[in-house]
């Protein structure tokens, strides 16, 4: 996933704001005061929310599987003169040199993580990486996104110079949505073809309160998109706020 993608992924997602996702990071610290000063961010992409954040006075380190997306981030970052570590791994096994005051697994980054194995092995790192008091703060697609408004549409995109076409699949069986993606790049007077294949897991939102518990951490709250009300029966993203 995300190889010939991620060069082009920023281009794709012009529409992601997320000076709205650092406010509404933020607007969490505050509400449960906390100031953190060291942030991971598990699942940072091309490292845009990671450079937000390290605008704005954190002390960043940002994780992903992908090192074509990795690099990206790293070409913005010194683009942008800001010092952020970033690390090629697997967040169900990721290790720092330290422990970090926040940690991130934002835009359902942790709905790429298919089995709910995988998730509590990535839950305990996030416990041990974790100081004392520290917020883990993590969103997912709901199965509602999955089942009443991905599945079986097709989302496009043309542009001049990138253009793709994006069509999703429910698996509920296997509470799995697959993404099939086809984009074209242009080069030169032609445009080159790409495709790639990408899949996330449907969870529900008491299935990883009890996963969250069981490895000790606290889930403070959950809330519907970008809010701190209660998630709804239609709301498409759920925001957990979790505590060491």
């Amino acid at each position: 996933m995300y190889e010939n993608f991620a060069y082009i992924y920023d281009s794709l997602m012009y529409d992601i704001n997320y000076d709205k996702w650092a406010d509404y990071i933020e607007s969490v610290f505050n509400k449960y005061n906390n100031k953190p000063n060291m942030i991971l961010d598990l699942g940072c992409g091309t490292g845009s929310l990671c450079i937000k954040l390290a605008h704005r006075g954190y002390d960043m380190t940002g994780v992903d599987l992908s090192a074509d997306m990795l690099s990206c981030a790293r070409d913005k970052a010194v683009g942008e003169d800001v010092d952020i570590l970033f690390l090629n791994q697997d967040m169900r096994e990721f290790e720092l040199y330290g422990t970090v005051d926040c940690i991130l697994c934002m835009m359902d980054s942790l709905n790429y993580v298919t089995s709910i194995e995988g998730v509590i092995k990535t839950l305990k790192l996030v416990k041990n990486y974790l100081n004392p008091g520290g917020l883990f703060i993590f969103d997912i697609n709901t199965r509602y996104k999955f089942e009443e408004v991905l599945d079986g549409n097709v989302f496009y995109d043309v542009g001049d110079d990138v253009s793709y076409i994006w069509e999703n699949e429910f698996i509920k069986d296997d509470e799995i949505c697959e993404f099939d993606i086809t984009f074209f790049v242009k080069e030169g007077e032609l445009f080159r073809k790409y495709d790639e294949y990408h899949e996330e897991r449907s969870y529900m939102e008491e299935e990883l309160k009890e996963a969250i518990k069981d490895v000790g951490l606290t889930c403070i709250d959950t809330f519907h998109e970008f809010t701190f009300d209660k998630p709804k029966d239609k709301s498409e993203r759920i925001f957990f706020v979790c505590k060491k």
